[in-house]
């Protein structure tokens, strides 16, 4: 008989189970215990071993900020130059606060222009995105403090020494591991993606024994539930996970394009029951792009590989998907007759199917394994190039993608401008009121408006009320302590670190209220160090906290009553406006090949719909993580709101792929006449397109969503009759751009096979 260790089971166990659920990495423990030994030991030095106050309060503050208010990821030299960034910052900062400190009105104008720049800059990048709140504490804490410009040395040394000491401190206590949030979850969906269609590949007979509907099934599942946690974690992590760097802008783009490809291998034409005949490079296509998958699965792994061997595979599956494309127009039966009967009209574009499958595929793939190749040579560039910030490739790409970032949300539905506006809003309200009004602790004020700004009136009244609930709380405790210490004040040097470590745990391991009080009783033990303990200070710091909190509700009332459920039903609507429009044309664009006259007119490619659909889905993307992050019930769940926002990215996605089959195709040869085959693909865009104009339409005014578009076989007969006359070659051979045509048709019929799915999410449940 074995006997149990009774400490598995214990107190003991239990606790360690429930800190993990509430801190899975440790994340914030990491950051709080390193805080805790770092910030005192400043303190100490600069307040009791170089005599200056002023050094104390921004070497702590400064340790505090750049050591628990963030915590950058990526690999150590690129958190290394993060970490330098915001001590240059800060050091700004400072000054900037320091110099206008002293008239009311210039610190409210400059706090309203530092509190825009710095939130909003946020849309750049999510390491700006995440050093906010330490950002604006760098200019909060000198604007809440006139004093002399001769004590700005003394700041600016206190922040210096916190930066020196931060920068050794995130390397040598308990670093963060270097993990990427989106790579294992890909690898997995590329592993599952490529079983999928290896599986497939079977079913059509390459190895000559057909897989049971179980085993497709399952394999299906899998795939489903890998994109499902990629799709989560990114849609869950507090900002888009993405910077300036290309490693971060190619996995955040292999997001979408994975999501993509997952709902690819899920679609089937409604109108065949069985696969017809299949085209063998069709199959040798699938196998090809499996096997490019698990190349893109290793090096999202380990991208210190050699991506050699990847791109030798994808070079092999585009010479693989030009062939397909080469044995498909001899495949397609344009010698035979057709009738009129639909069976028979479905049958002769059925005998595509497969091969489209496998282009649309292939694409994907090709996409996938692109984003890859060029993540892993910026992970793999030299050290002097990773800490310089030299990318490769053209050294303007980051900057252009910041403009073009920027500017998506430069308009009045962006979620993220309303959230920029009301932030720097409310600080500049607090500023104003903590000078109109006297308050001996303004920084209470501006701390008490920062704590609790959320994305509605509604989240930032129940913050408001946690954050003055924790400050009474952390008070009496504060105060409390500071009665029985009395006059022994030596004690509060011991009580330092463990309130710090306090501070920085329970936001996330208990809750919003709970950090507030922690933090509230550090603070109360770090301005009583040094001085005769006074518990009746502790006590009137609570009436701070409430005008910053109340001034918080007021602004929140008035730039945002509605919060995040109308900006998100608002961003879907202009998200699917936009990708429809790009879709349109895309096959404009596509069949401006098909005659001389029209290759002549035709334009370039559509490349500023292309670009209005990204910042849409960008804008879009934004809104979603914040309705994910306001607290209270949903009125529509979280997986019909994923259906609508993965349908956005599969529209835009359609359109690229029409796109890119006819970028390489020449201007079209010969007389003949395609006008049937253009109105109808014309025909069957419209009236696709059309439902999705009506579906934006019906989530921003809340009205009925329209009935989904069926098949028109009346128009597909037409396109049948021209591919049998109009796009042969003097032998009655189908030639490539009856193919190209045909494939077209299945992409914009793709875009219609969506509708069902994405009407049965928002009609009578969509966010209100």
């Amino acid at each position: 008989m074995s006997v149990q260790d009774p400490a598995r089971n214990g107190p003991a166990s239990g606790l360690v189970t429930w800190w993990r659920a509430h801190d899975p990495d440790l994340a914030a423990t990491r950051r709080a215990g390193r805080t805790a030994l770092v910030m005192p030991a400043l303190f100490a030095l600069c307040g009791q071993v170089l005599h200056s106050p002023t050094m104390a309060s921004f070497a702590a503050f400064g340790s505090f900020s750049m050591l628990l208010l963030v915590d950058f990821s990526g690999p150590l030299v690129e958190r290394l130059r993060a970490q330098a960034g915001l001590a240059v910052a800060w050091a700004v900062l400072i000054c900037v606060g320091t110099v206008v400190a002293h008239m009311t009105w210039l610190a409210v104008l400059t706090t309203l222009v530092i509190g825009f720049v710095v939130l909003f800059s946020g849309v750049v990048s999510s390491v700006l995105a995440g050093s906010a709140t330490a950002l604006l504490l760098a200019f909060v804490l000198p604007v809440s403090a006139p004093v002399p410009l001769s004590q700005l040395p003394d700041r600016l040394a206190g922040a210096g020494l916190a930066a020196a000491v931060a920068l050794p401190a995130v390397c040598l206590l308990w670093p963060r591991p270097v993990a990427d949030p989106l790579s294992a979850p890909a690898a997995r969906v590329c592993r599952a993606a490529a079983a999928h269609l290896r599986l497939d590949a079977s079913g059509l007979g390459a190895y000559g024994v057909t897989p049971d509907a179980t085993r497709r099934r399952a394999a299906a599942e899998r795939t489903a539930d890998a994109a499902a946690d990629l799709r989560r974690a990114f849609d869950t992590a507090p900002y888009r996970p993405t910077g300036l760097s290309t490693t971060s802008r190619a996995l955040v783009r292999l997001v979408d394009e994975l999501t993509w490809l997952t709902g690819i291998l899920a679609d089937r034409p409604a109108y065949t029951d069985e696969p017809p005949p299949c085209d063998p490079a069709a199959r040798t296509v699938r196998l090809a792009a499996a096997d490019v998958l698990d190349h893109v699965a290793e090096l999202l792994t380990d991208p210190r590989r050699d991506a050699a061997p990847l791109r030798a595979r994808r070079e092999r599956l585009r010479a693989t998907m030009s062939g397909m494309e080469q044995s498909s127009t001899v495949r397609l039966p344009a010698d035979h007759p057709v009738g009129g009967s639909a069976a028979e009209i479905y049958g002769f574009l059925a005998t595509l199917d497969l091969s489209f499958g496998a282009q649309e595929v292939g694409f994907a793939v090709v996409q996938v394994a692109g984003n890859v190749e060029l993540a892993a040579a910026a992970w793999q560039r030299p050290w002097p190039d990773r800490l310089l910030g030299r990318e490769p490739g053209a050294l303007t790409e980051p900057l252009a993608s910041a403009r073009e970032r920027a500017a998506a949300h430069l308009g009045l539905r962006s979620v993220w401008l309303h959230n920029s506006l009301r932030g720097a809003a409310g600080l500049a309200i607090a500023v104003l009121l903590a000078g109109l009004t006297g308050v001996a602790h303004s920084f209470w004020v501006l701390l008490g408006t920062l704590s609790v700004l959320r994305s509605n009136a509604l989240s930032t009244g129940q913050n408001a009320l946690r954050a003055v609930a924790g400050t009474v709380l952390g008070s009496v405790i504060g105060a409390g302590l500071l009665q029985l210490i009395g006059q022994h004040g030596t004690a509060l040097w011991f009580l330092l670190p463990v309130a710090v470590l306090l501070a920085g745990i329970a936001p996330a391991v208990i809750s919003f209220a709970a950090g507030q009080a922690a933090f509230t009783v550090t603070l109360a033990v770090l301005f009583n160090i040094g001085q005769n303990p006074d518990w009746h200070i502790v006590l009137l710091r609570i009436q701070d906290i409430a005008l910053g909190c109340a001034v918080s509700v007021v602004v929140a009332l008035f730039f945002w009553p509605r919060g995040a459920a109308a900006a998100v039903r608002k961003a879907l609507a202009d998200a699917y406006r936009d990708s429809a429009r790009y879709l349109a044309e895309a096959v404009a664009y596509a069949l401006g090949h098909c005659t001389r006259a029209a290759s002549a007119a035709a334009g370039g490619e559509p490349v500023q719909p292309s670009r209005e659909a990204a910042a849409s889905a960008r804008r879009l993307d934004d809104a979603f993580r914040t309705y994910l992050a306001e607290r209270g019930t949903k009125q529509v769940s979280l997986a019909d709101m994923t259906t609508l926002v993965t349908g956005v990215v599969a529209l835009r996605l359609a359109a690229d792929a029409v796109v890119s089959l006819w970028r390489s195709a020449g201007p079209a040869s010969g007389g003949a006449d395609r006008t049937e085959a253009q109105r109808a693909i014309v025909g069957a865009a419209h009236h696709v397109t059309a439902w999705y104009d009506g579906l934006a339409e019906s989530l921003a005014e809340n009205t009925p969503v329209p009935d989904s578009v069926r098949l028109r076989p009346e128009a597909l007969a037409r396109l049948v009759e021209s591919v049998r006359t109009d796009l042969v070659d003097g032998d009655g051979q189908a030639t490539a751009m009856a193919v190209r045509i045909i494939w077209t048709g299945d992409h914009v019929d793709v875009a219609r096979r969506l509708q069902p799915s994405l009407a049965a999410a928002a009609q009578g449940d969509g966010p209100r």
